[in-house]
């Protein structure tokens, strides 16, 4: 039996329509058995049977203050979380959730074409990913540059799109572990449109980031 993954994309505030491309490709990729849910009672139960939970462009307050609860208890116990794309813009209120995500979006100009360089060529998210890496995206800033335990996997070159605001040093994602029992996070800002799920780099960088956050790669 596969270690089960739960799939939240629960939208109180913007939806993204490439949702249902996303659970179909995180399906897709046949390394996790999938529970996709958007009723937040679900968050409400034990979470420990999952080795990762993902929020995938999710958006606004998203959890009742019973899930938010399950959610810190499994984090901080050594669960896995991972965040796609609009998992920044979710949960304004809750200071834990921003300092578990590692940063929170402020805003992003037009979607389009870019160039995405590896910051860190050594870990799963990044291992099959070129040097650099052309894209089409809404290139999120973010409120601070993840510190700490933080490790930044991709960088956006501000350079190759208009309206960039982070200038050189602007993540796009990474990798950290929360909690005394080393729970691991991976987040990554890409994601936006249905094309991305049907991209094999970018679901390379997605396969690599939740087989890291659920302990099934180093």
């Amino acid at each position: 039996m596969p270690p089960r993954l739960l799939l939240y994309t629960r939208t109180a505030d913007y939806r993204h329509d490439s949702i249902p491309d996303a659970v179909a490709a995180v399906r897709a990729l046949g390394r996790f058995a999938v529970e996709h849910t958007e009723d937040p009672a679900d968050l409400e139960r034990p979470l420990d049977g999952f080795a990762v939970v993902l929020f995938l462009s999710t958006s606004g307050d998203v959890l009742t203050p019973a899930g938010r609860e399950r959610l810190r208890r499994y984090t901080g116990a050594g669960g896995g979380f991972a965040g796609v794309h609009a998992a920044a813009c979710t949960e304004y209120g809750w200071p834990y959730y921003g300092a578990l995500l590692g940063a929170r979006f402020t805003r992003h100009p037009a979607y389009q074409p870019g160039r995405v360089l590896v910051a860190d060529p050594g870990h799963p998210a990044t291992r099959r990913l070129p040097a650099v890496w052309e894209f089409t995206d809404e290139w999120y800033d973010f409120d601070h540059v993840p510190g700490g335990r933080a490790r930044v996997l991709l960088r956006a070159d501000e350079t190759s799109y208009a309206g960039g605001g982070m200038g050189a040093d602007h993540p796009l994602a990474w990798c950290r572990e929360e909690g005394p029992e080393g729970g691991r996070v991976f987040y990554t800002a890409l994601g936006h449109a249905a094309d991305a799920y049907r991209d094999p780099a970018f679901l390379a960088h997605l396969d690599g980031g939740l087989t890291w956050a659920g302990r099934l790669s180093e």
